[in-house]
């Protein structure tokens, strides 16, 4: 079936190389790291890629109707993780998007004096974008702060292949001690010590002279094995796909705005980390028929969903989906839930519809945090973009808390017996009963 006509495209890209990227173990609290340069050429090489792909009108995927000279920002949308890993993700957003939308002359204006100015370095446009914060926003990090999550880790380290992993490399986890430096060498550390050793590798010549043969590729299969098993379920809605089914909430959505012939949305940029790539090779089956997708992606990878319009009289949407694994490779389709070519837009969303978590509220109960966010009627419950009100729930909960020492305090003068005015007294009450109504109603 052939289904010419790109509409739009929502890509998920993997930030590019960076400094070391230490993770606790179960929390997965983060450490600091920074992106690097070749991490931003990495991240550049995508954005020229993308570009060609969806910007090029010769190119059959050519996103009908885009503007490719210079960037419109009703046409573009672009979502970044600044949680972990925060800096370099950011970093690897921006040289992806030199790429997509390069300096141009046109980048101008001529002022009321007559004067013509073009924007700095030959044009380069400066694309704005949306910084998506776990602290208020969980659509890309769902996975930290989740109680549900540390239990389903808990629940992988204690299986039996987690188990059996661990027996077949302890051999490994001997020799690799003199590799990685008093961290530990174990199999529920294996992603720290593979990010360790490959951050070694690339950057450090010495250290890359005296690594022995295969140790990297041991490591690295290690890796993939847990996390692999960490971030996806058997049961597609389980906690264990939790970053698929945050981040698919804002995929569908601008999928639906791109279909929506009122909506000018035509491409969307999801600037993340590798958790989520994982949990949705899952839950869309893909790894049934690409088995090697069970693992770690590559930095500046990309899965780029195309939503295409069929030729009459068929004229649904359909999706298409293209991989990209690291910088050295083109796009690969792929096909989901089983499929032997591209999927209806209606099918795509009815099938994941019922897993997705699209606001704090279905976070915090898929976490079970009884946090704020739950306790308090109305807050987090509005529909995509996801999880916007955290905020005004932390607020919410202060002005309650400062009413009630206020309260308290009140009670205390007047136990005391400095308040002897009573019109004074009922003035007080007064005003503090309007301002506990206000903290009710907001």
């Amino acid at each position: 079936m052939s289904h010419p006509e790109v509409l739009g495209v929502v890509a998920i890209a993997r930030n590019g190389d960076r400094t070391e990227a230490y993770q606790d173990p179960i929390t997965y609290q983060p450490g600091p790291t920074l992106s690097t340069p070749l991490g931003e050429v990495q991240s550049h090489q995508l954005g020229v890629y993308l570009r060609n792909n969806y910007f090029n009108s010769d190119n059959p995927s050519y996103i009908r109707g885009i503007r490719s000279d210079l960037v419109d920002l009703a046409q573009v949308h672009v979502r970044v993780k600044v949680g972990a890993e925060g800096p370099s993700v950011f970093d690897s957003a921006t040289a992806l998007l030199q790429g997509l939308f390069p300096p141009n002359p046109k980048n101008k204006e001529f002022l009321a004096n007559e004067t013509e100015v073009v924007a700095p370095l030959g044009g380069y446009q400066y694309v704005p974008v949306e910084t998506v914060e776990p602290s208020n926003d969980r659509s890309l990090e769902s996975w930290t702060d989740c109680p549900a999550f540390e239990q389903h880790v808990q629940k992988v380290q204690a299986s039996s292949e987690f188990k059996e992993a661990s027996r077949s490399a302890s051999r490994f986890f001997t020799d690799i001690r003199d590799f990685i430096f008093g961290r530990p060498a174990t199999m529920e550390n294996a992603y720290n010590m593979w990010d360790y050793m490959s951050t070694e590798l690339v950057h450090n010549r010495t250290y890359a002279h005296r690594l022995p043969p295969t140790y990297i590729e041991q490591a690295r299969g290690l890796a993939d094995l847990r996390e692999n098993l960490v971030f996806s379920d058997g049961d597609m809605a389980g906690i264990g796909n939790i970053a698929g089914r945050t981040a698919l909430s804002s995929v569908i959505e601008a999928l639906q705005r791109i279909a929506f012939n009122g909506d000018p949305l035509q491409f969307m940029l999801i600037q993340t980390t590798y958790q989520p790539f994982i949990s949705i090779f899952h839950m869309t089956d893909i790894v049934q028929s690409h088995p090697e997708l069970a693992a770690i992606p590559d930095f500046a990878s990309a899965l780029a969903i195309e939503l295409r319009r069929a030729r009459a009289p068929d004229v649904r949407d359909f999706l298409r989906f293209k991989f990209k694994n690291g910088t050295s490779e083109d796009f690969e389709t792929i096909h989901v839930f089983g499929h032997n070519e591209d999927i209806p837009l209606t099918e795509f969303i009815y099938r994941l519809e019922n897993t997705l978590v699209s606001s704090n509220r279905e976070w915090a109960k898929a976490c079970s945090t009884g946090s704020a966010w739950d306790a308090l009627p109305g807050v987090g419950a509005e529909s995509n973009p996801v999880f916007s009100a955290g905020w005004g729930v932390i607020m919410a909960f202060i002005m309650m808390l400062g009413f009630w020492l206020v309260s308290k305090a009140v009670k205390n003068i007047r136990r005391r017996g400095y308040v002897r005015l009573q019109g004074e007294e009922e003035l007080h009450g007064a005003q503090v009963s309007e301002k506990s109504q206000m903290v009710l109603r907001a």
